[in-house]
């Protein structure tokens, strides 16, 4: 059961749209339609879609697909600082003020966090 907001709950696997109401019809409680199998019309949820989506279990997906991302900048980060030699990133780092060297520390040692599997260290 997902909670909608003033007592209406809706069973997650028979929610199949989410609608965010938007210009001067959003307000007073009202912040997405939520489109419920063998309901007709929409429910008036005053919780924002991606709260709903949240408690739908959408959250866990989306996490990971964002440590993914994450992890594959970070090992590409760490690949691409050995291969710039000092010169060209200390003209980089005068340029832009980007240090490649520190970005590839960096990512080396979250690389070697999570190759570890500690629980107590967290990406962000």
């Amino acid at each position: 059961m997902v909670f909608l907001g003033f007592g209406k709950y809706a069973r997650a696997d028979r929610i199949y749209t989410l609608e965010p109401i938007l210009g001067e019809e959003r307000g007073g409680g009202k912040r997405t339609l939520v489109w419920v199998e063998g309901i007709p019309e929409p429910l008036v949820a005053s919780r924002t879609e991606r709260t709903i989506l949240q408690d739908m279990g959408e959250d866990a997906s989306a996490q990971a697909s964002v440590l993914e991302d994450a992890l594959a900048l970070a090992e590409r980060l760490a690949e691409d600082s050995e291969r710039v030699g000092p010169l060209l990133a200390r003209s980089i780092k005068a340029e832009s003020g980007v240090d490649i060297s520190e970005l590839g520390k960096k990512a080396r040692e979250l690389l070697e966090q999570t190759a570890r599997g500690d629980d107590d260290q967290h990406l962000f």
